[in-house]
């Protein structure tokens, strides 16, 4: 029969966390979803837990609990790069490897077991040995051996990241499966709070309840969980595909210093990878360029399209603006002044769609859409001037105007969403620090000349709007902010430090 096996790192936020920061061992840790004193909990270890701090609380609440509190956030894009690294390390115990998607469990994996005899003398072996491996990572987990998906889920997380269980049948699977109480599955605390009024406690009392009505009561995730907990519903292994690399290499005779040759060898590499990814059904979704020049250290160059693709003049482009970046580098010009003796392609693949794939076998389809081409442009741009030329702004809970938004990548265009607004919003143009403004004398006979003599003195001031905030630290702030009207009618955006006792430039009104 076929075994499958389950994977839980029990909050795994957290456990990234306590690895990122050793420093804070012997500390109440707990991770927020906001870098702000309103950030709620969302993970909490076992000294927090004994000081009250659970998850739900504020991290200003936390702090009356405890002083000495340690918080910090995880990103989506630091989550999933995580569960990326643990599904390449997993690998090396079984090919089929099913992450749980980081916006719903993140840390559970399944792993398909079967077939593994002739590696290890038995799975208990095998589930040392990824127990093992994990904790060289410094990650606790608990593994859980079974015959089903959610039989092996259930075990798994009733071990609550101590040790392992292997089970003999699927019958002491179900066994095991209906004792693990509720609070060790993903149903929310409400529902559960009223099953316990029913007196239903554990998987196996849940798959006793009559399923006629529990859909409209509970709604259809504690409806799927009755029936995966009865059995009457079997989800099959869904593995992540992992992305191929295919790899050309290709050494000169004499050194090569100029641009041009590189991108006709480059050329000559790149073709027959986009053949072997299109008989596959992949575009190429990345590609490194390596160019060796010992005995000095390679040059290693990562190029990535607007999207996956398999059209060859658009990624040579790519390659063409990379190369000639290379000049504009003082050590890679340095690096390339002898000329590269060896030069390398590595290619990942994604799954192509049908135009893709046609546009590679020279079939005429023409796209109706221009948002391609400006995916391409800004592809060029990054390949040209770096990864981080393009950028985007996006809001970002902050307290002080300046922390209120954050610069982050922009890979693709988006179709913008207008909203209707009711009141024209003011368009004011930041400076990335506020500006120190001279300080004020005590006789001004033609008026507070903020701006210098061209733009005129100040003709009205509106305000003050004051903004006061961390109190919870040491870094203090109170300023008073001003809308400044000049003689010239420019409008200038202006605030008065009361800690330092000084006026400051912010910006401009458009």
């Amino acid at each position: 029969m076929r075994r499958i096996a389950c994977i839980d790192l029990p909050a795994l936020p957290l456990q990234l966390t306590r690895r990122a920061h050793p420093e804070w061992r012997g500390h109440a840790v707990v991770v927020v979803d906001r870098d702000s004193p309103r950030g709620l909990v969302l993970w909490a270890n076992e000294l927090a837990r004994r000081a009250g701090i659970l998850p739900g609380r504020s991290y200003a609440q936390g702090l009356s609990l405890d002083a000495d509190l340690r918080a910090c956030t995880v990103e989506a894009a630091e989550l999933g790069a995580a569960i990326d690294e643990l599904t390449v390390l997993l690998r090396r115990f079984s090919p089929s490897v099913e992450p749980s998607p980081p916006d719903e469990e993140p840390g559970i994996f399944w792993l398909d077991a079967s077939g593994l005899s002739l590696l290890y003398p038995s799975l208990s072996t095998w589930a040392e040995a990824v127990r093992a491996a994990l904790a060289q990572v410094e990650l606790t987990a608990g593994v859980a051996v079974g015959y089903s998906r959610h039989g092996s889920y259930a075990v798994a997380r009733a071990l609550a990241g101590r040790g392992q269980k292997v089970c003999d049948d699927a019958e002491e699977e179900q066994r095991c499966a209906a004792r693990v109480p509720l609070h060790r599955t993903a149903l929310d605390d409400r529902t559960r709070e009223v099953l316990a009024q029913l007196g239903v406690h554990t998987l196996g009392q849940l798959a006793q309840l009559p399923e006629a009505g529990l859909r409209r009561r509970f709604g259809k995730e504690t409806h799927r969980l009755r029936q995966l907990a009865a059995g009457t519903r079997e989800e099959p292994l869904a593995p992540k595909v992992p992305l191929e690399r295919f790899e050309a290499h290709l050494d000169f005779d004499e050194p090569v210093a100029d641009r041009e040759a590189l991108a006709f060898f480059a050329k000559q590499l790149l073709d027959p990878l986009l053949g072997r990814l299109a008989s596959r059904g992949q575009a190429l979704a990345a590609m490194t360029i390596s160019c060796e020049a010992p005995p000095r250290p390679a040059l290693i160059e990562l190029l990535r399209p607007a999207v996956p693709t398999l059209d060859a003049p658009q990624l040579l482009g790519l390659v063409r603006l990379r190369l000639e970046r290379l000049d504009l580098g003082v050590l890679m010009a340095g690096n390339l002044a002898g000329g590269v003796r060896g030069l390398s392609l590595v290619v990942e693949g994604q799954p192509a769609s049908r135009e893709q794939l046609a546009l590679f076998f020279d079939t005429q389809v023409k796209s109706r859409r221009d948002r391609p081409a400006g995916d391409r442009a800004l592809a060029r741009l990054r390949a040209a001037l770096g990864d981080d030329a393009v950028v985007r702004a996006r809001l970002h809970a902050g307290h002080l105007p300046e922390a209120s938004y954050v610069w982050e990548p922009c890979e693709k265009l988006t179709d913008p969403k207008p909203g209707r607004a009711r009141l024209r919003p003011l368009v004011r143009r930041l400076s990335t620090r506020p500006v120190p403004l001279p300080a004020r004398t005590a006789r001004e006979p033609d008026g507070w000349l903020l701006r210098g003599v061209a733009a005129g003195p100040v003709a009205r001031l509106v305000g003050p709007f004051c903004i006061s905030g961390g109190w919870w630290n040491a870094s203090e702030v109170r300023r008073d902010y001003y809308f400044a009207e000049l003689a010239s009618g420019r409008v200038s955006w202006i605030f008065y430090d009361q800690r330092r006792r000084r006026w400051y430039l912010h910006g401009e009104l458009a």
